[in-house]
């Protein structure tokens, strides 16, 4: 059973069932049941979608230049606090142009970056993921992604509008269950990826787990094109109005994505094209907690 056929089931309101107990059932979380956005202050809500778009072009933008930018380009009065704590918010991290002269250990990572000099030549060698905020009309919401690094194509996506481990897990979870797993799964330092919960869902399943060094431009970038592209070919131009139009426009735009968009950097056929895996669906067994 798919993620969204557990999603309607769960909402059914013929069970006496309260709606926690049916998605502990089902196996899925909460936030990700109804497609309703997320509400900050109307100024917040406004420099976040400044800050989005300006971060889009220039990623290497940290929160005392973005916070000039906000105050000398587009002539708001906001402090770096504020500026902080929505690069948080909209689970943003700051790429660096050029190389640092000072580089982490890399015993200090959680985990290792595994795909320098790796040559990705197969499906479901490497997955990529990501969570990005999606500006709309009124609010904001989250969305979780998870690209098959060899062919481009997403194989799973999630929109909520709360940023939990379980919500990412479950994502996973779900991935893994409708494309086979992967042999390396990527993703950033995040709280999500590295809970305990999403750590032992991929040590179960046997998949290496590599990590992004802080402030590497290049290390997640298969994803990062993916949001660059859906917002500005889509969200940006049609904002969407609510929850359920946003989910709507994204469903299209991803078939698109995988199904019609030729794609230069893979012999200019499509994502779906390119995804031929050879693993075949492996169900996993998830306890939601």
């Amino acid at each position: 059973m798919s993620l969204a056929e557990k999603r309607q089931r769960a909402m059914q309101t013929r069970s006496r069932l309260p709606l926690d107990e049916r998605c502990k059932l089902m196996s899925i979380s909460r936030s990700g049941i109804y497609y309703k956005p997320k509400k900050a202050s109307a100024l917040n809500e406004r420099l976040m979608q400044a800050i989005d778009k300006c971060f889009l072009d220039h990623p290497y933008y940290g929160v005392s230049r973005m916070t000039t930018y906000l105050n000398k380009d587009l002539g708001y009065l906001v402090n770096e606090k504020r500026v902080r704590r929505l690069y948080h918010q909209m689970n943003l991290r700051t790429i660096y142009a050029r190389p640092r002269t000072t580089v982490r250990d890399k015993a200090s990572y959680i985990y290792p970056y595994l795909l320098t000099g790796l040559k990705i030549e197969r499906p479901n060698q490497v997955w990529q993921t990501d969570i990005t905020y999606i500006p709309m009309f009124r609010g904001h919401m989250y969305m979780a992604a998870i690209i098959d690094v060899y062919s481009r194509k997403i194989l799973g996506w999630s929109l909520s509008n709360t940023m939990t481990k379980e919500w990412c897990n479950e994502l996973l979870i779900d991935t893994i269950n409708q494309h086979g797993k992967p042999e390396i799964h990527n993703s950033d330092q995040g709280s999500q990826y590295t809970s305990e919960l999403y750590l032992n869902t991929l040590k179960d399943n046997e998949i290496q787990i590599s990590m992004d060094g802080k402030g590497r431009a290049t290390d997640n970038i298969y994803i990062e094109r993916f949001w660059r592209s859906l917002k500005q070919e889509k969200i940006y131009l049609n904002p969407p109005n609510g929850g359920l139009e946003l989910y709507q426009i994204i469903k299209e735009y991803v078939h698109f994505y995988n199904s019609e968009r030729r794609h230069t950097r893979i012999g200019d056929i499509t994502p779906k094209e390119k995804y031929l895996p050879e693993n075949k669906p492996t169900k996993v067994n998830y306890n939601y907690i």
